[in-house]
């Protein structure tokens, strides 16, 4: 198995706004894009679990000519909120890095 972390060239996540946060994860090749795309591994389900939302809450959206895919969760609490820890959402990527993803 290997680490989304090690298959991604970029993963990161920031705001959408002060109610959403984006996990953006890019790739450097098609086939590395592909094999976490068709894992079956990055759904809602999986990602709700992994942020405390639900998984309605959870837009997945691959790109497919840009090697990349958008996550789209809520955020806990509103960006500049006084019980916000992380007012750019720029620290929300750290759950994905370990997923593991299977060869």
């Amino acid at each position: 198995m290997t680490t989304l972390a090690e298959l991604t060239s970029v993963l990161r996540s920031k705001n959408a706004g002060a109610l959403l946060c984006t996990l953006d994860l890019m790739f450097e090749e098609e086939a590395s894009y592909k094999h976490v795309r068709d894992s079956g591994v990055i759904t809602p389900s999986y990602i709700a679990a992994l942020y405390g939302v639900s998984d309605n809450e959870v837009s997945i959206i691959p790109y497919d000519v840009a090697y990349a895919i958008k996550i789209t969760i809520p955020r806990l609490h509103k960006s500049g909120d006084p019980d916000d820890s992380d007012i750019y959402g720029a620290q929300q990527h750290a759950p994905l890095l370990n997923i593991e993803i299977p060869d």
